[in-house]
């Protein structure tokens, strides 16, 4: 029997089945990474009719989508087009909403496995990067080998390759220039990037860094830096701090305890005790910042002086071999378990705090295949392509718009810590964070096209929609999840345009693409949804005095039109939409929530033939996660060519401020 078990073990080396799989892969296009990203790129080749195949190092879709980060960072919805807004559509559908931007982890991988078997695309699990072949200045072909186990290394050629990984293998080893951590201010006429010691996610004054508290020759607590103060906005290689976004649950049914994890060590922690016995409003919603996600759960970001950010473990990540990578994830990992553990349990923490933490637990029906923890660590930033166009600050804030977007982001210039420093300040020795920068106060904007991809002469045939062509600084605006899936997206379209026209990628025609993105958005030839914003002239006529509020908190857009006033001359604002086939729409309007808000806000929709009035009262319009405005449905109407149809906000019988933002036809 011992004889016939060892044979059989061996049949399948040998088996046809096994060296059918180590045959070259010939594809139109490849995508190397399953992020969110990579996802949203292959379904989008596929419908333009490309043959894909998709790699994922890991075993899951996603990335930090599908990761914990269910607290979607957006910044302004308007930003937010093509299948990606379907994909919170879609979101928004499971939970019985039109639209929603927060949700749990295995909802949204959920969705994304749903993407890649509607549009039948070849996903390879658990192989990464091992080389590259090119030839006259375009890739040939990539080798992957098994991430895990001994499978045969696999060779896939294609006409072009996509890189959505959020470490940029594919781009640094296909020869194409990048750079890792903060530029100098003076490279690009910065001011927010470089060394900057501010004051957000900052320790009070005072706290002592030493181990024995006034006696430098203890030496530092753990995580604290020797490195010295330098001017502000100098450039250096250290990289935004990383961390996990935690999913955790308060329903005891679906609860497992937080232990103790492998190598826990209560030094580590001992600056939070410091922080809260130097400020004591800090509490445990300032710590962990744990944003509530549906059926009980949190998103748990990094809060505050000290938390989640394991800051400066993370410098040579980005360049780093897989084994070294998996060390540090695994490092991260360990040092979020053992905070967790050590607020939740250690007796000095202050009680109010403990019980909090005590409440919460990992949920079960998340991650069950890894322990009930993400595999995914929150790399924020790694390697960053430099292309013929670098965005930069300049770009965030309006004072340099490109013409060739293909995208926008809307985002705080954000920037996690870099290092934790010994600072003095009036003769006392106090430890401060240093990185931190978080500017934000602008509409959206567009992102060129020639971020995307490398310079000609490095590569013809590469795109680039997750590590793109930014600072550091403009890069800490761009980099959200939503972002990154709109850029995949343009980036597919353009990948199947290159195909199509035996060119590379440098040479297709921007305008086409742009043109592509905005009249097949869900890239499936649907028709597409209407908007209209308060800042077309052409589609909206007001009556009566509003104002023009410039990129207010919760406006859809850049900005939205308000004013107060009553019977007996109300004051209107009408939509108008261009349709341009046929059809039942269901129409939404957008409604921030604003303090002095009128308690209801009438409307009138016409399809043309007939008007029907509408009441929208204040206190029915729920605002979830980072946005402070919803859409809010009229209902269904049946819209042609031929009639004008259209939409009005009134200020009649208003008792506060009325807005009228945007107004959204979809077609049933």
């Amino acid at each position: 029997m011992k004889k016939l078990l060892i044979l059989f073990a061996f049949v399948p080396f040998f088996s046809p089945l096994t060296l059918a799989q180590t045959a070259p892969t010939t594809v139109d296009i490849c995508i190397y990474g399953g992020s969110s990203a990579g996802v949203i790129a292959a379904y989008t080749a596929k419908k333009m009719g490309k043959s894909v195949i998709l790699v994922e190092p890991g075993r899951h879709l996603g990335g930090l989508t599908t990761g914990g980060l269910g607290y979607t960072d957006i910044g302004n919805k308007y930003a937010i087009s093509g299948i990606a807004r379907d994909y919170y559509r879609q979101i928004g559908k499971h939970y019985g909403k039109f639209e929603q931007w927060i949700f749990e982890p295995h909802v949204a991988e959920d969705l994304f496995n749903q993407y890649v078997k509607r549009a039948d695309v070849n996903v390879l699990y658990a192989y990464r990067l091992a080389s590259v072949k090119k030839l006259n200045g375009s890739i040939q072909s990539i080798t992957v080998e098994p991430s895990t186990g001994s499978a045969p290394s696999r060779v896939i050629n294609a006409k072009v390759f996509l890189d959505c990984t959020y470490e940029g293998d594919l781009m640094a080893q296909a020869g194409v220039n990048y750079t890792v951590g903060r530029e100098d201010n003076k490279a690009y006429g910065e001011t927010y990037n470089g060394f900057q010691l501010l004051d957000k996610h900052q320790f009070a004054d005072g706290v002592d860094p030493y181990k024995v508290p006034g006696k430098p020759e203890s030496g530092l607590l753990w995580g604290i830096s020797t490195a010295q103060i330098v001017p502000t906005g100098t450039g250096n290689k250290q990289v935004q701090a990383y961390n996990f976004r935690i999913c955790l649950t308060g329903d005891p049914a679906n609860m497992i305890p937080i232990t103790q994890p492998e190598g826990y060590d209560p030094t580590r922690y001992e600056l939070l005790l410091r922080a809260i016995e130097k400020n004591p409003k800090l509490a445990f919603n300032t710590i962990l910042k744990p944003d509530r996600m549906p059926n009980q759960k949190t998103d748990i970001n990094n809060n505050g002086p000290f938390s989640t950010d394991m800051i400066g473990v993370n410098y040579d990540f980005p360049e780093a071999s897989y084994e070294r990578r998996a060390a540090i994830q695994r490092e991260h990992e360990l040092y979020n378990k053992g905070l967790l553990y050590f607020i939740g349990h250690d007796p000095r923490m202050r009680k109010d705090i403990q019980t909090e933490m005590l409440k919460l637990g990992y949920p079960k029906d998340e991650y069950t295949d890894s322990g009930n923890w993400s595999t995914q660590m929150y790399v924020r930033e790694a390697r960053r392509m430099i292309g013929d166009y670098v965005m930069t600050q300049a770009n965030c804030q309006g004072r340099e718009v490109v013409k060739d977007g293909v995208g926008m982001a809307a985002y705080t210039m954000d920037s996690h810590n870099c290092q934790r420093l010994v600072v003095e300040k009036n003769g006392v020795k106090m430890v401060k964070n240093e990185g931190d920068v978080q500017v934000g106060g602008f509409p959206p904007y567009p992102i060129s096209y020639r971020c995307l991809i490398p310079k000609e002469a490095e590569c013809k045939n590469l795109l680039v929609p997750v590590c793109l062509s930014a600072t550091h600084i403009a890069y800490g605006s761009i980099r959200m999840e939503p972002v990154f899936m709109v850029l995949a997206q343009s980036s597919a379209v353009a990948a199947s345009m290159a195909i199509d026209g035996k060119t590379s990628v440098q040479a297709i025609d921007v305008k086409k693409l742009q043109n592509e993105l905005k009249t097949n958005p869900l890239a499936d030839g649907s028709t597409p949804e209407i908007l209209v914003d308060n800042d077309d002239p052409a589609q909206v006529t007001r009556t009566g005095e509003w104002t023009r509020d410039n990129n207010p908190k919760g406006a859809y857009g850049p900005g939205y039109f308000t004013t107060t006033g009553t019977n007996p001359t109300p004051k209107t604002v009408r939509f108008n939409p261009a349709v341009t086939k046929a059809g039942n729409y269901q129409v939404y309007v957008y409604f921030p929530k604003l303090t002095g808000a009128s308690s209801k806000t009438n409307l009138i929709v016409s399809d043309g033939n007939q008007t029907k009035p509408i009441t929208i009262r204040e206190s029915d319009i729920r605002v979830e996660g980072q946005t402070s405005g919803e859409w809010v449905s009229l209902g269904s109407f049946a819209l042609s060519p031929n009639k004008k149809s259209y939409v009005e906000v009134s200020t009649s019988d208003a008792d506060g401020i009325v807005v009228a933002d945007a107004v959204l036809f979809v077609p049933n």
